[in-house]
């Protein structure tokens, strides 16, 4: 059986506690739309009052540390983002990849620390436009997701993948359908060779990258796209919603 469409809103570096209104403006819609999971990455200053706020949605971390505790200043373990309330965490985002040269490797040691802490994990991947037009795009996400993706047989419920193309992160710019039916479609072929037919097939693709109400409908309906990553529409509760509506849209019944 399909999953619902999986709509998740990463705050990035914004927020305070007054934006906890935007939250629960969400939880409440999201209780009213139960065709689609929903759910919110706020820094992890929030992550605990948001938790205590909502009653409906998923509440998740935008990273973790690999280690469990110890000598790393600055670092927030899994332990810590799970007692706050986070029940999954985003790894891999492109802003941390580039802006911090986390590897591959790095971000697989992550999600096995996140899983074996009874997180789920949300691992990201993609390409820059050079690597785009030079027509890599495909191996590029393909070598990359390999080197990323955790080991375990349940990966249907515990592991989702979210494609998100560089160039069109922030920028306005999104990817055409083809483009991403083509990535997509690749990803979940990636999938099931890597965690068998049944498992593989449950494994949600997301796709990331300037995804607004105008052009939701499109891109949520595209084939193998079974939700999104909301960046900065993710910040209100109405435009957030809408996107989540257009997701519900896709559902048949």
């Amino acid at each position: 059986m399909a999953q619902r469409p999986y709509i998740v809103g990463n705050w990035k570096m914004n927020g305070t506690r007054a934006m906890l209104s935007e939250a629960r403006a969400v939880d409440r819609a999201a209780q009213r739309h139960m065709k689609v999971e929903v759910a919110l990455a706020p820094p992890y200053t929030l992550i605990h009052a948001v938790h205590r706020e909502v009653e409906q949605i998923w509440v998740g971390a935008q990273d973790c540390s690999p280690n469990p505790d110890g000598a790393h200043t600055g670092d927030i373990s899994v332990p810590m983002i799970a007692d706050a309330g986070a029940k999954f965490v985003i790894l891999g985002h492109s802003e941390r990849r580039q802006g911090y040269g986390e590897t591959n490797k790095l971000v697989r040691a992550k999600a096995d620390a996140a899983l074996e802490g009874g997180l789920r994990v949300i691992i990201c991947c993609g390409e820059t436009l050079e690597t785009r037009e030079a027509g890599k795009a495909e191996a590029f996400v393909a070598d990359q997701l390999k080197a990323s993706l955790p080991k375990l047989e349940d990966a249907g419920e515990k592991v989702t993948v979210a494609y998100e193309p560089i160039w069109a992160i922030g920028t306005g710019k999104t990817a055409t359908v083809d483009d991403i039916a083509a990535m997509h479609a690749m990803i979940r072929k990636l999938l099931i060779e890597t965690y068998g037919e049944e498992q593989g097939a449950e494994v949600r693709v997301l796709y990331g990258g300037s995804v607004k109400p105008e052009n939701a409908g499109e891109i949520l309906g595209t084939p193998e796209v079974g939700g999104a990553l909301v960046g900065g529409a993710s910040l209100t509760a109405e435009t957030f919603m809408n996107i989540a509506l257009a997701a519900g849209d896709t559902v048949e019944g």
